[in-house]
């Protein structure tokens, strides 16, 4: 009975090791340049313990306390000093805060002391631009004319954008949207709408935490490519035109 107890200590202890390795990792996310804090969990710090906070695939050293030696120190001079007058440690809790952050802060952060390991995976989202509506001229040119004369062709644009998603909308109903995870890229989203719709169109550009969107004035740029004379309320102005020329011409014929 003895050697059963014995052996099922040795059991219990060596799963304890196993599960005790098993580290789950948090998902944190926040805007760039705003504060994030990464929760130890703990409410008071013990005096036997040492608490480590690891960043990156490397596991560089970043803040340490040392309780019963009443010493904290953050090293920020590290990696490139990316987390100079960053790093803020709480004395009480040993919860690590990063403020002004940066797109380079994205990674792995690890905690570790006598008792707990914790890991966080934060990524920090750049703040986003406000999409751009054009008229895309050359697509309306190289259409077909009947086609071309009663439809307006249009882009939405976004420049230096990662992690991303670019969406055409149509009151609240999506109708298109392209999504990248490349950093520092420039994205586009065509659009065709007839030159009197009278709906509601919007190009929106999100990422997990936040969005832009630009609302599409139909009037005020489906009529303003040079050269380009739309049929509007039934008049073919690029006909008038080319008679006025045709006309002045003759004009200028018959005086010399």
């Amino acid at each position: 009975m003895v050697h059963v107890v014995i052996l099922f200590c040795i059991c219990f202890c060596k799963l304890a090791d196993v599960f005790g390795d098993t580290v789950t990792v948090k998902s944190v996310s926040v805007l760039e340049g705003d504060s994030v804090t990464l929760h130890s969990g703990f409410t008071e710090m013990m005096d036997e313990d040492v608490i480590l906070w690891r960043f990156g695939s490397e596991n560089t050293l970043i803040a340490e306390i040392n309780v019963m030696a009443n010493s904290m120190t953050v090293y920020d001079d590290v990696l490139d000093e990316r987390f100079r007058d960053r790093l803020k440690v709480d004395h009480q809790t040993g919860s690590l805060t990063i403020t002004n952050t940066r797109t380079e802060h994205t990674g792995l952060y690890q905690l570790q002391s006598n008792s707990v390991r914790k890991s966080f995976s934060l990524v920090v989202y750049a703040s986003l631009p406000t999409p751009n509506i054009t008229r895309n001229c050359s697509s309306s040119s190289s259409s077909s004319s009947s086609s071309s004369q009663q439809n307006c062709s249009l882009l939405c644009s976004v420049v230096n954008v990662g992690h991303v998603t670019l969406s055409w909308y149509k009151g609240n109903s999506l109708l298109s949207s392209i999504s990248v995870s490349d950093l520092s890229i420039s994205l586009s989203l065509p659009l065709e709408v007839e030159y009197q719709d009278k709906n509601s169109y919007s190009c929106v550009l999100n990422n997990p935490i936040s969005n832009q969107s630009t609302h599409l004035d139909i009037t005020q740029l489906c009529h303003t490519c040079a050269g380009a004379f739309a049929i509007i309320y039934g008049v073919d102005y690029n006909y008038w035109f080319q008679k006025l020329v045709v006309k002045n011409n003759n004009n200028n014929n018959n005086k010399k």
